[in-house]
This record gives C-alpha cells, structure tokens and sequence, in this order.
C-alpha cells in the first residue's frame, strides 16, 4: 500500500511538471522572421554603346534568407539618355512600373537609343519593401573603324 501512495504521488508531481512546462511553452510572442536582406548580383557590362546596340544584363538574386511566400520586383528609371529595357522574355520595361522577376536568375536587355551619356538605375524591391539599387552607365561608343569593317 505505501509503495502505491509512492508512485502515485511521483506520478502526480510528473503530470504537474508537464503540465507547467507545457503552460509556459504556449507563448504568442514567437518571433518568425520574414524580411532577409537580398542583393543582385551582376555580371560585368560594356561602358561604350552604339545607339540601337543592345547588351545584356545577366541577375543573380542572392538572399540571406528564404520566406516562402516573399515576392519580388523590378522597376527603372533612366536619368540620362534615352534608351530601352527588356526582360529576356520580351516585356518592355516602362520607367517607374514594378514587374515581377521571374525567378532569382534573370537577364535584362538594354538598347541604347541616344548619342549622349546613358545611365539607368534599376529598383529591385521585395514585398516587405526592402529595397536595392543598381545603376549603369553607359557613353556613346563613336568609334568609326568598327563599322568600316
């Protein structure tokens, strides 16, 4: 009988345990983070454009971090010159309009469209807002001898 009363009170004192530690447990203040810091990496891009000549932009979006449901975008704005940007699937970019990127490795198309300085900055944004810049510069590649060629 007493080794009854025994376990049944180590059970008792188990049960009480887990219940406390349970109770603590169930805290609503679990902090899930969801914005990462992210950058775009590019490759190298020519400095001297002819007008009407293209390049491409070749992207890579690195993130620190991965939350499903984070999307992102890409805008631009072109100060200087005058002159076009393309995803690789066609869209024309306009100025100041946001477009989603199409995955994390992605090439634009730039056509010059001017003589003078060309520079365009390009916005990439996620849905928290955090946001990343990338300006090119381009000068006008007036250099006759390739075209007598």
């Amino acid at each position: 009988m007493y080794m009854r009363n025994v376990i049944y009170k180590i059970l008792t004192g188990c049960y009480i345990v887990a219940a406390l530690l349970l109770m603590s447990a169930c805290n609503d203040n679990v902090d899930i983070q969801q914005s990462y810091p992210f950058t775009v990496e590019t490759m190298p891009v020519p400095k001297k454009l002819k007008i009407g000549e293209t390049i491409e932009i070749r992207c890579q979006l690195k993130r620190d971090g991965r939350y499903l449901p984070t999307t992102y975008e890409i805008r631009y704005f072109q100060p200087d010159g005058t002159g076009s940007l393309k995803m690789s699937d066609g869209t024309v970019l306009l100025p100041n309009d946001l477009y989603p990127l199409p995955g994390e490795t992605f090439r634009l198309h730039y056509t010059s469209a001017s003589t003078d300085q060309q520079t365009i900055d390009v916005y990439f944004q996620d849905s928290f807002g955090t946001l990343q810049q990338l300006t090119f510069s381009f000068n006008n590649d007036n250099n006759k001898e390739e075209e007598q060629q």
